[in-house]
């Protein structure tokens, strides 16, 4: 096995984790850090009506790049089973069904999302003054989806081998890149938010190459044309897992749409405002969401390997990163908020409404935190049923707290819609987590669990060399 390459089923989990997890979130970062710089630019360079155009976007770009996401860590718990299993062959056939599958989805959403974004952008309740700007981004956006899908799929299928190390280096290269080209763009050729669209389009198809490139090297999932033959058996295994997750985003989706519909119609002031805290929130997420990540590969391979103890050591190593990200990010939104919107925001009503989402949303960010964690852990162990079900309290709790609160207390009613979500879809992925993983490391469990799922992924510790 290549040393970019981790095998999660041997050696210390912490010192794995974070061997694998560092390179992670800064890779996480580093996207997070060009769709802020995309913000910066747009607001800066072209004011806040058009930094709320593009943020309006953000809720349904979730819905459908969360859909291929979820898609995406779903056909990568898969591929991390059958490698921790040591079932060769089997990781080949599952990974030449992913590629097949992979360009079918690109496909149809990117086609299906261009169709619909107007009809869209009108049930949103988008202002007029911005319609323009969202149509313009977004058609873009999703015209060019295929390229963010496929740097999806090929960075799960390199996280699930334990290599975190090259979605890295290509962000580095894509976040220069993006930055260098919004600047040209904006600033030099006077384009409007179309430029910020086709940058992040070029972008991802150089970050889509990068990693491409890398997984043309390695010899264990390296393909032939029988491994695309006959693999009926490898979609439904994929989709079995993959829709779930992908259903799961969707849906959650749709709860941050309704927000978004009742933030709309309070006008452009409050859509601005409510564009850069979710910019926030976003980039704020990433330690505990990369250590979710983190946790889904090293679940999915040592799950596979039956190995159950260890999944209960890297429970308390990925949640302990993000109790550590609560007390230093939680606390920044707590006490620094004018400070923070004002890096996105130049209006003062938009920066006072801001003021009101942070600290509150900062005090509770430990429950989403550590939900990171153990729904990746859930979902690593195979059974995305649960948290499907999570997103749909999510959605419920979102339109709730919103449509209850929103006329009477105003904007505060969007945090409120926030911390009901994830304090619900907390409880229901604590309680699965439980549910699965506390039988197998029971004294009493039975030792024919352990071969069962082997068998499953077509494995044993004996078959096959990485």
């Amino acid at each position: 096995m290549k040393s970019s390459e981790i095998d999660f089923t041997k050696g210390k989990p912490a010192g794995l984790i974070l061997a694998f997890y560092w390179p992670l979130l800064m890779t996480s970062m580093l996207q997070q850090f060009y769709n802020f710089a995309d913000s910066w630019i747009v607001g800066k360079g072209l004011g806040d009506n058009s930094l709320a155009a593009v943020g309006n976007m953000g809720s349904l770009f979730f819905l459908v790049v969360g859909f291929s996401f979820g898609i995406a860590n779903g056909f990568g718990v898969m591929i991390a089973q059958s490698f921790g299993a040591r079932n060769i062959e089997g990781l080949r056939h599952r990974l030449a069904a992913v590629i097949e599958l992979g360009a079918l989805i690109s496909l149809v959403l990117s086609i299906a999302s261009v169709l619909f974004l107007p009809k869209a952008l009108v049930l949103m309740k988008t202002d007029s003054i911005i319609m323009a700007d969202s149509l313009k981004y977004g058609t873009i956006i999703f015209g060019g989806l295929s390229t963010n899908i496929c740097y999806n799929l090929s960075g799960a299928v390199l996280r699930a081998l334990g290599d975190s190390k090259t979605p890295l280096k290509a962000i580095v290269v894509s976040t220069v890149l993006n930055i260098a080209l919004n600047a040209l763009f904006i600033f030099r050729m006077g384009m409007g938010v179309e430029g910020v669209a086709y940058a992040t389009i070029i972008a991802q198809v150089i970050s889509a190459a990068f990693c491409i490139a890398r997984l043309r090297k390695i010899e264990v999932i390296r393909l032939s044309k029988e491994h695309f033959i006959n693999e009926k058996k490898e979609y439904l295994d994929l989709l079995k897992n993959g829709l779930p997750m992908a259903f799961m985003n969707s849906i959650t989706a749709v709860g941050c749409m309704v927000v978004q519909f009742f933030v709309n119609s309070y006008g452009v002031v409050y859509t601005a405002a409510y564009a850069a805290c979710s910019r926030f929130l976003n980039l704020f997420f990433n330690p505990a969401s990369t250590a979710g990540n983190a946790m889904s590969a090293y679940t999915s391979q040592n799950y596979g390997a039956g190995e159950y103890k260890r999944i209960r050591e890297g429970l308390n190593v990925c949640v302990t990163i993000s109790v550590i990200s609560y007390l230093l990010l939680g606390s920044a939104f707590v006490f620094f908020p004018a400070r923070l919107a004002g890096i996105l925001l130049t209006g003062n009503s938009q920066i006072m409404l801001a003021c009101e989402f942070m600290p509150r949303c900062g005090i509770m960010m430990i429950f989403v935190n550590v939900l990171f964690v153990v729904r990746s852990g859930v979902q690593g162990m195979g059974k995305p049923m649960l948290p499907m079900m999570s997103g749909i309290l999510e959605m419920v709790l979102r339109i709730v707290v919103i449509s209850l609160l929103m006329s009477r207390i105003g904007f505060r009613a969007t945090a409120y819609a926030e911390i009901s979500a994830w304090v619900g879809a907390f409880l229901v992925n604590a309680y699965a987590f439980r549910k699965e993983l506390a039988p197998l490391l029971s004294e009493n469990a039975d030792p024919s669990d352990r071969k069962l799922i082997l068998h499953r992924n077509g494995g044993t510790k004996a078959h096959g060399t990485l």
